[in-house]
């Protein structure tokens, strides 16, 4: 294909409507057909990522194998997908005020006055082909996050309105996310803030291509045909996105609505090749078939949202069809649990992650609900926090050291067996200055870690933390039954520990969670449901 063409995603009435599920399941129905196909976030908001935001306030952070920390609606792309997205694939306004401000500063403007037209526009516009000028995608799906009508938005839908215009007929659509809501009162849906949603894009400029519509109902012919009489879209450009069982559902949805089909066909591309779906369909088969249920405690303190853990939420779905197994996660509150409730609070449990998480708020519970695990041999997987609370609960009970803690929850430690990591010493800025990204990690042969990799002895796993495992306690925890089965070759840091004489306890200072996929669940969640599976039946 000689040119890329650009799918531009925006959302209109209300917030939270599924623009990152839609637009991912259209590119996995266009992947499905041939087309290499990748998808990008433009955040409107002003922090430069979503790196310094508390997951209250944002979700989780998702990052990206070159280690950038964005939106997690990249999470779903490459669950979608399975292809890796990258810093190009999430761009904010914080970034863009950011270059354009650099610029400026360099004097690339030669003395204009910096505006928001051209400037901005032209920066963003920039960033949207970024992509597509690679030459490594036939479609780029832009998701435009917020709402039409939006103030911080203005700037994208301009120059999403500007791209529309220069790229030419059949080179570019527009898909409008909208709510048509259910009144009980009156008893029927209504298209009214489906229409206003419509007009305030059109006053910016932009013509709908194609609307999807969210519903909790379905939408009558006579309903579609009104809203495409009064939205100014064809009739078949109408499509229904009622809610589902499953986000994994979307895309068969998707399908059968016609919505791949009528996007090939504005942008003047061949459908002939039907979409090959037979794996993703094995996946839903197995996943809403299981044979088996087992209860998982996730240990963590930002329970309240559960989109702050939404990437090991999803590796458990991943993980569980791979071993047609229902899992059911419960969610405990770290700071609630105490030695007084803790059997009552862990009751039950087939396996135990203990999450990831900064800050000292909560340590204690994560602690005690490591050592309740380990004392009770029920299958424990730490994830980065997690991990370095394994180690922490090792060296108090088992090593001896009453006083081992991170020098991040007390600085004045006298057994700091978690420690910051030398380069993060004079570190002042806190955004993007952590350990981010893919690092290599080399497995012990023989362990644990190694057979839940199937033999892999030279792993790559992504990143986001600032301290260690303190290797000055790495041979005195080794010799009372910690091991430090994975190491990073260039640094000497350890990445994995395990206690062998556990029927299965890993902590990891990765994160596993965002390389999980439809297509390849990971290995470490794989393992884990496994050896709950195994628990429930040797204690049934």
């Amino acid at each position: 294909m000689s040119k890329t063409k650009y799918i531009f995603v925006t959302g209109g009435v209300t917030s939270s409507l599924g623009k990152g599920i839609i637009a991912a399941s259209l590119a996995k129905l266009l992947q499905a057909r041939g087309y290499r196909t990748t998808i990008q976030k433009l955040d409107p908001y002003i922090n430069v990522d979503p790196g310094t935001l508390n997951p209250y306030e944002h979700g989780e952070c998702y990052v990206t194998h070159d280690g950038a920390e964005t939106d997690l609606d990249l999470g779903h792309y490459e669950r979608f997908l399975n292809v890796k997205t990258s810093q190009a694939n999430n761009v904010t306004t914080g970034r863009i005020y950011q270059s354009v401000i650099e610029k400026e500063r360099r004097g690339e403007f030669l003395g204009k006055t910096v505006q928001v037209v051209p400037h901005i526009t032209n920066e963003i516009k920039e960033r949207v082909q970024l992509l597509g000028n690679s030459g490594d995608y036939d479609i780029v799906i832009t998701e435009i996050g917020g709402t039409v009508g939006d103030i911080e938005s203005l700037p994208y839908i301009e120059a999403v309105r500007q791209l529309l215009w220069e790229l030419g007929d059949h080179n570019a659509i527009v898909v409008h996310l909208t709510l048509v809501p259910y009144l009980s009162a009156a008893g029927e849906l209504k298209t009214k803030p489906t229409q206003h949603s419509v007009k305030t894009l059109m006053e910016s400029g932009i013509k709908a291509d194609i609307l999807v519509c969210r519903t909790e109902h379905e939408i009558s012919d006579e309903k579609k045909e009104k809203l495409a009489l009064f939205c100014n879209v064809k009739r078949e450009a109408v499509i229904q996105s009622i809610d589902a069982s499953t986000i994994y559902d979307v895309p068969i949805l998707m399908q059968e609505e016609g919505l791949d089909t009528v996007a090939l066909e504005r942008l003047a591309l061949s459908d002939k090749k039907a979409p090959d779906l037979e794996q993703w369909k094995k996946f839903l088969k197995r996943h809403k078939n299981p044979k088996h249920e087992v209860e998982i405690g996730l240990i963590g303190k930002y329970v309240e949202l559960q989109d702050s853990y939404k990437s090991i939420l999803e590796s458990f779905i991943h993980a569980g069809a791979a071993n047609q197994v229902k899992v059911n996660v419960r969610f405990i509150h770290s700071e609630h649990l105490n030695m007084g409730n803790i059997e009552k609070k862990l009751a039950g449990l087939n396996g135990i992650l203990v999450a990831p998480g900064f800050g000292e708020r909560g340590i204690e519970g994560k602690i005690k609900a490591v050592r309740h695990t380990r004392e009770n041999n029920i299958p424990f997987l730490g994830i980065c926090l997690g991990m370095q609370m394994a180690v922490i609960e090792y060296s108090r009970t088992v090593l001896g050291l009453s006083k081992a803690n991170s020098t991040e929850m007390n600085q004045k430690t006298t057994a700091p067996v978690i420690n910051l990591m030398e380069e993060q010493k004079s570190v002042t800025n806190k955004g993007g200055t952590m350990r981010l990204g893919a690092w290599d990690c080399a497995l012990k042969k023989g362990s644990l870690a190694s057979k839940v990799y199937q033999g892999a002895l030279d792993i790559s796993e992504r990143h986001r933390h600032r301290y260690e495992f303190n290797n000055d306690y790495k041979e005195k925890l080794e010799e009372v039954g910690m091991l430090a089965t994975g190491i990073n070759k260039e640094t000497g840091l350890v990445e994995i520990v395990e206690v062998p004489s556990h029927p299965w306890f890993i902590g990891v200072q990765y994160h596993p969670e965002y390389k999980s996929t439809v297509a390849n669940p990971h290995p470490l969640f794989v393992g884990f449901v496994k050896a709950a599976l195994k628990h429930k039946k040797s204690t049934n």
